[in-house]
């Protein structure tokens, strides 16, 4: 046990440990989130599709703080982002708690959706800047597990907190991200690349990242997955209270993706270890397919808890195999923006996620919605299959070209 443990989170730099544990302190209270489309529909009464469009709002914010956040992260710096990022995050989790009417609460969502999701692509790239490729993978999974550890506790004390008072919701969320902030104050050093002497700046920024078609296609592939993925923040918890569930059945079952992410997302390095990323990438797409395809069938606890279970082991494996991906495309200058892209792949998604599962479920129906998330999916694991190789070429083109650069600043040196 001493040496899996070794294994698993052994030699990893002292600064990943400060991340892993804001991200674990924040994780813990991620309440609003999570019940953001409970409170809008069982407490504030508004309909199915004004939850969605309220749940957009903060996927549209979040696209623009993980494009302003990648860009900054780059330019002023990794430390500096998460701050302002990360203050102005609790400032608007109160706001929004206190938030009466629903242009208030759209404002306020926006906001928070800017502010929380910038911190992501300074975080990421903080990460890669200071964890070895060899431990990327790693340290991705570990993080990972830190984030569905406190996700699984989240769920399960929102969906007490709730039954008292909303507001302990937002509250808690406010209080978890200042704590963070006050740890990338106090411990966590600036660790932006330096450029090398006689190193030109890397042209372009966000223009050359988009214009990367590996990493384009890429993005695609990643912004379909999350329009399936961020059902279970949406439509999944509106679906169980159609069946008569209570918002705490729902905070339980959901509390299953966490409690087994947290019980076996350390197995899963060593599981896809010299495997070809992009064959593991199609093999998760499947899975998180069949999981949400089959709530179609869903009626009892037992059954939502089982889709849970085949969505989440898509979910373990894509995690860190999607981190690591996006680490191996990124030119070292360019990792804040190219984060950043990432991230908006998934704050688009989130903008559109609940919308489009809103409005499929209301007008069409369950099955519909269900059976639509299974077919993307699908293409999604067909797209992987076929864009991997030229991906992976990609990636060692870039290596290579790191290793040169680095040799040649030794010489200098």
């Amino acid at each position: 046990m001493r040496g899996w443990l070794r294994q698993a989170a052994g030699g990893l730099p002292r600064q990943f440990w400060f991340l892993w544990t804001g991200t674990l302190i924040n994780r813990v209270g991620s309440f609003a989130v999570l019940f953001l489309s409970i409170y809008l529909t069982a407490e504030r009464g508004f309909s199915q599709s004004q939850a969605g469009l309220i749940l957009g709002f903060y996927g549209v914010g979040g696209a623009i703080g993980t494009l302003g956040g990648g860009v900054l992260a780059d330019r002023w710096g990794r430390r500096p982002t998460m701050l302002i990022a990360q203050f102005g995050a609790a400032a608007l989790m109160l706001a929004l708690g206190f938030a009466q009417t629903y242009p208030q609460i759209a404002v306020a969502t926006f906001l928070l959706g800017l502010f929380s999701e910038a911190v992501r692509p300074a975080f990421s790239a903080m990460m890669i800047d200071i964890v070895p490729e060899r431990d990327r993978v790693r340290a991705f999974s570990l993080n990972y597990w830190a984030i569905n550890l406190g996700f699984a506790l989240a769920a399960v004390i929102a969906g007490f907190a709730a039954k008292v008072d909303y507001l302990l919701l937002f509250a808690g969320d406010a209080a978890t991200t200042l704590i963070t902030a006050t740890i990338t104050a106090i411990f966590l050093a600036e660790t932006r690349p330096a450029r090398s002497p006689g190193r030109k700046a890397e042209p372009g920024g966000l223009g050359t990242a988009l214009r990367d078609g590996n990493y384009a296609v890429y993005l695609l592939l990643t912004f379909i997955v999350v329009l399936v993925v961020l059902q279970h923040l949406s439509t999944l918890p509106i679906s169980m209270l159609a069946d008569g569930h209570t918002a705490a059945t729902y905070g339980t079952v959901i509390a299953v993706n966490g409690v087994l992410i947290v019980s076996g997302q350390l197995f899963v390095p060593k599981l896809i270890e010299g495997r070809d990323s992009a064959k593991v990438l199609a093999v998760a797409a499947l899975l998180m397919g069949s999981g949400f395809g089959l709530v179609a069938l869903a009626e009892t606890p037992i059954m939502y808890a089982l889709t849970v279970i085949i969505w989440t082991l898509g979910e373990m494996l894509q995690s860190p195999s999607n981190a690591a991906t996006v680490a191996a495309l990124a030119p070292p200058s360019l990792r804040g923006r190219y984060q950043g892209l990432n991230s908006l792949a998934w704050s688009a998604g989130t903008a559109l996620a609940p919308i489009l599962g809103g409005l499929v479920l209301q007008k069409a129906g369950g099955a519909v919605l269900w059976g639509g998330c299974f077919v993307l999916c699908v293409v999604v694991a067909a797209g992987h299959l076929t864009a991997g190789p030229a991906r992976a070429r990609r990636a060692m083109r870039l290596r290579i070209a790191q290793e040169e650069e680095s040799a040649r600043a030794e010489a200098i040196a």
